[in-house]
């Protein structure tokens, strides 16, 4: 078993702290006094960014509609959005009208087709065997763990996200809790060398049953942590004491906080309860208590599954947007008013989009480069970054024949622009993102 699996089962409790492997990274980023976060939204499955943002002029969506054919959206109901000068060229999908008012605000931009790569390709070169490509294309798990990593030619046990928050540890050396806190379970996105994520639950209660700091519990935990302290020899021993030691601290500071009712981000999701929406809102009550617990720069991940649209697309990603679009604008809403929301920048990843082409089950099927949205106050918003591909089954943009789009911008290009605004100076991005040099340019202008 691998030490990070084993690490995630030791923890025995809602959540797990994983408190990294010995030794300690000195920060290679530039020094900062302010606080900044990034929230990933992970969209597990593969979402169809092809019904995610649509063309809506009259020429672009007849083209549009005649490819998807049954997945094809009205164009009534698409929702405008306008770029600036006016120009109206795309749409989204009719439930995302809290994004759209995020994109009116300039508090939203899309990024158009990111994908895996391990260099540049036009097609001519995806055609060649002799170039590079990312390794296993079209695959949920290959594709998955080469978005988190950024690294698509070979494996690797951190996540681009971990390996940012490696570099700031000097920023955080006085937080009470981890720099990485994860909603959506132990995910390599947020699996550093030296740092690691603590999963929060919810709902509910953070802490072992029994374990609390009453005085009736007083004596059981005085023996847990004097358990804790014995035969710590092993290596093996010892990051499992230290797991659970780093766990039960961690719960004893944020179970108050995850637990209130009454902060000013809550009242931003009255009425929101989905399970999607309780991640946001557990991620919004961290933020709102960054100064009390210490923390200078932090990496959250949330996530939202059941993309796969193999079938039943269109009834599936509407109900799936019904919970993404109003938690994400409340999210948004709730940074604002606690003076966050300039400091906080959300950002989706998914596997891969979905073919252009329909199949015959009544959905799409796996695909590779892939429209994302990045949300807050830092961001340039109300504008698409890089450039849409030409919607034609077989045409220049097309891997095959069925509508799926070689990227134009590279996962670590998308990263680099994200992980720069965190304060990641040169040095630091050479460790974060290890095969950025392959790109030009290595960072983008959304944020």
């Amino acid at each position: 078993m691998k030490r990070r699996k084993f690490l995630f089962h030791a923890g025995a409790l809602a959540g797990t702290a994983a408190l990294g492997q010995l030794g300690v990274f000195a920060a290679r980023a530039a020094p900062a006094d302010d606080y900044k976060a990034l929230v990933c939204i992970f969209l597990a499955g593969g979402n169809d960014t092809n019904n995610t943002i649509v063309p809506i002029d009259s020429a672009g969506y007849t083209n549009y509609a005649q490819v998807r054919g049954p997945l094809a959206l009205p164009q009534a109901q698409l929702l405008p959005l306008q770029e600036s000068g006016g120009v109206l060229r795309f749409g989204f999908h009719p439930g995302l009208q809290g994004l759209q008012n995020l994109w009116a605000a300039g508090n939203l931009a899309v990024v158009a087709n990111v994908g895996t790569l391990v260099q540049p390709l036009t097609k001519a070169q995806y055609q060649s065997s002799s170039t590079p490509k990312p390794a296993t294309l079209f695959s949920h798990i290959d594709q998955q763990h080469e978005w988190q990593t950024s690294i698509s030619n070979v494996s690797s046990s951190t996540g681009w996200g971990g390996r940012l928050a490696d570099q700031f540890n000097a920023l955080n050396v006085n937080a009470m809790v981890p720099p990485m806190i994860s909603t959506g379970g132990n995910n390599l996105f947020v699996t550093g060398a030296a740092s690691q994520a603590l999963v929060i639950p919810t709902s509910g209660s953070f802490g072992l049953s029994g374990f609390s700091n009453s005085s009736g519990d007083a004596a059981r935990r005085s023996a847990l942590a004097s358990l804790l302290s014995v035969d710590r020899v092993a290596d093996l021993t010892m990051a499992a004491q230290d797991v659970m030691s780093g766990a039960l601290s961690s719960s004893a500071t944020l179970n108050p906080i995850l637990t209130a009712t009454n902060t000013t981000v809550t009242q931003h999701f009255t009425g929101l309860t989905t399970g999607f929406a309780n991640q946001l809102l557990a991620i919004a009550k961290v933020i709102e208590a960054h100064s009390a617990l210490g923390a200078k720069r932090q990496v959250f991940l949330a996530s939202l599954g059941s993309f796969d649209t193999h079938t039943n697309e269109l009834a599936t990603q509407q109900t799936l947007f019904a919970q993404l679009d109003p938690a994400l604008a409340a999210f948004h809403g709730a940074m604002t008013a606690i003076g966050a929301g300039s400091n906080v920048t959300s950002f989706t990843l998914s596997d891969f989009s979905r073919t252009l082409a329909p199949n015959t089950g009544g959905g799409s099927d796996h695909a590779w480069g892939s429209h994302h949205m990045v949300i807050g106050g830092a961001v340039h918003g109300g504008q698409v970054y890089g450039v849409m591909p030409t919607l034609a089954l077989g045409g220049p943009d097309d891997a095959g024949g069925q509508g799926r789009w070689i990227p134009t911008i590279a996962v670590d290009q998308y990263a680099a622009t994200l992980a720069t605004w965190f304060g990641a100076d040169a040095a630091a991005l050479t460790t974060v993102l290890p095969n950025l040099s392959a790109f030009s340019p290595s960072s983008l202008s959304f944020i």
